[in-house]
C-alpha cells in the first residue's frame, strides 16, 4: 500500500510540474532548438554531431516508471526498423546520467539516453514548464537531417507511441 501511495503521489506531481506554463512545442517545419547533453555513457551528443541525421527525441518524466518502461521497450523493440529508416533514438528526462544508465541496463535499451538535468532544451521545446520542474512532460520530435522538425507529439501513448513514429517518418 505503501509503494502504491507514493507512485500515486509521484504521478499527481508529474501532472502539476509538466502541464502549466510550457513554452509551445516548435511545429513540423521549425528549426529545432540546438542541444548538447550528456548521455548515460558519459558522452556528450549534439545536435551538431547529428547534422545530416534524423533523429527522435522522445522526452519522458520518469527512469524506472512504468509508462517511460513501456515506451522505452517500444523504442528498444522497434529499434531495428528505425536503423533500417536511418533514424537515431535518443531518450531524454532530468535524470541524471547514472539513473539514466541503470534503466538502459536494466531494459537492454540499445540507444542513447540524455540527461537534461538543467532542463534548458526541455523549456526551450515545451517538456518542461520551469528550471525547477521535476519532470519532463511526455513528448516528443521527429527531427530531419535539416535540422527541422518533421513532426511534434504532444499526446504520447507509452505503448503506440514508437509505431506512430515509424509511421510517420517520411520515404
Amino acid at each position: 500500500m505503501k509503494r502504491l501511495s507514493r507512485t500515486f503521489a509521484l504521478f499527481a506531481l508529474m501532472a502539476l510540474t509538466t502541464s502549466a506554463g510550457a513554452a509551445d512545442l516548435p511545429e513540423a517545419g521549425a528549426a529545432f532548438p540546438t542541444w548538447s547533453l550528456q548521455d548515460h555513457r558519459g558522452k556528450t551528443i549534439s545536435s551538431s554531431d547529428l547534422a545530416g541525421s534524423s533523429y527522435v527525441l522522445w522526452f519522458y518524466p520518469k527512469a524506472m516508471t512504468p509508462g517511460c518502461t513501456v515506451e522505452g521497450k517500444a523504442f528498444r523493440d522497434s529499434h531495428p526498423a528505425f536503423e533500417t529508416a536511418g533514424v537515431k533514438i535518443f531518450g531524454v528526462s532530468f535524470d541524471t546520467p547514472a539513473e539514466n544508465a541503470q534503466f538502459a541496463e536494466a531494459e537492454g535499451f540499445p540507444y542513447p539516453l540524455l540527461s537534461d538535468e538543467k532542463r534548458e532544451l526541455a523549456m526551450a521545446v515545451g517538456a518542461a514548464s520551469s528550471p525547477t520542474a521535476g519532470y519532463a512532460r511526455r513528448i516528443s520530435f521527429l527531427v530531419g537531417p535539416d535540422g527541422k522538425v518533421i513532426k511534434a507529439y504532444s499526446s504520447v501513448s507509452p505503448s503506440g507511441h514508437a509505431a506512430e513514429v515509424l509511421g510517420d517518418i517520411p520515404d
